[in-house]
């Protein structure tokens, strides 16, 4: 777009010296006629190597911004009447997937067998079910949310909310989503099957949570960290209550952090349209109750890897945890929107390296 613009401008400019120079020239000034042209050539020449740099300057900028616009760009590629779908299932912001699936990966890892890698086809099953539950999810928090969000800065460009899709079309494709949803849940055993479809009552009621409590961030912990409970149930047939219970309790301890942090973003429309967060009840307490629930979700996971005979790879692991937390929650300005977003994002390297501790520490195991 900058090369854009500046070459147009620099090839009027030089059009309109040209002009200049023939109209007022007479047949017979050879020397004005050559001094002028030496002029034009010389401007011509220093608009080529303008452009040049400044096309090299946004190859330079391209290639920096390539790997954090590629899901963006996926979307935006996409036919044009597709693309509202694709944003109200937040395929342009992958980073809630992740962190959806990311606790079902550690249980699955977790209920692997002693020296071996865990099950790569309930790996690859728990990602397509987490792309579509997180797509649902956010189809229904959309459809719940739609006056709230046109309110709100940040959400107002949302598929139902700026008036891309109607509440009717989110209806079907919500039905689309979970219909497909179901066929990965059928995939698993019955005890799954079964534990799997308890989990829709917290997808459906927890938009609705910010209206009543200062406490949704504590739901979505229940409600996005299923998969802990889940993936231990595919693999096994059931749940061993005495590792999958920590577990599950350390990955909402870990949303209330991570969310908390994402809520801070919103808090001043929040305030106005009267919606409530944690962000809201903990103002700037915020960093004190993020530091406790650190130390909970490391609790529990010292004690989900004892009763699973864990190896010393996983609890080196969870320092790394310990540390990537502490340097996120010390680190983290509450009242800057894009350092909260920036923060808030790094939980899924967090989350890839417990899974990374828990299949070393597997492999370790005699």
């Amino acid at each position: 777009m900058l090369l854009a613009k500046l070459t147009s401008r620099l090839t009027v400019t030089s059009c309109r010296l040209s002009n200049y120079f023939f109209q007022n020239e007479t047949p017979g000034s050879i020397n004005g006629f050559y001094s002028k042209s030496v002029v034009l050539r010389r401007l011509l020449s220093s608009q080529s190597r303008i452009c040049t740099s400044v096309r090299q300057q946004e190859a330079h900028l391209s290639g920096k911004r390539s790997f954090s616009l590629s899901a963006a760009s996926v979307v935006d590629s996409a036919p044009v009447r597709v693309q509202p779908y694709l944003r109200l299932m937040r395929l342009d912001k992958p980073i809630g997937t992740w962190l959806l699936y990311l606790p079902c990966t550690w249980s699955i890892a977790l209920a692997a067998e002693p020296g071996c890698l865990p099950n790569l086809g309930l790996l690859a099953l728990f990602g397509t079910g987490a792309l579509l539950m997180r797509g649902a999810g956010c189809t229904i928090n959309d459809m719940w949310d739609k006056d709230f969000d046109r309110q709100v800065s940040r959400t107002a460009s949302r598929p139902i909310a700026a008036g891309q899709i109607s509440r009717m079309q989110a209806l079907v494709f919500l039905g689309g989503q979970l219909s497909l949803a179901l066929g990965v849940l059928l995939c698993l055993n019955y005890y799954s099957i079964a534990l799997g479809a308890a989990s829709l009552c917290l997808v459906v009621t927890y938009p609705l949570m910010k209206r009543i409590t200062y406490w949704p961030q504590f739901v979505l912990g229940l409600t996005f960290n299923w998969g802990a409970l889940l993936g231990w149930s595919a693999v096994k047939g059931s749940c061993d209550w005495s590792v999958c219970l920590p577990l599950y309790f350390s990955g909402v301890m870990w949303t209330l952090i991570y969310d908390t942090i994402y809520a801070h973003q919103d808090k001043d429309d929040d305030l106005k349209v009267g919606v409530k967060s944690t962000a809201l009840k903990f103002q700037e307490q915020t960093k004190l109750w993020l530091s406790g629930f650190t130390a909970a979700m490391m609790s529990g996971l010292v004690v989900a890897g004892v009763n699973a005979e864990q190896t010393l790879p996983y609890f080196a692991a969870l320092t790394a945890v310990a540390a990537h937390l502490t340097h996120q929650i010390y680190r983290v300005d509450i009242n800057k929107a894009e350092d909260c977003w920036r923060q808030f994002s790094s939980n899924r390297n967090l989350g890839l390296l417990l899974f990374l501790g828990i299949v070393v520490g597997n492999l370790y195991k005699e």
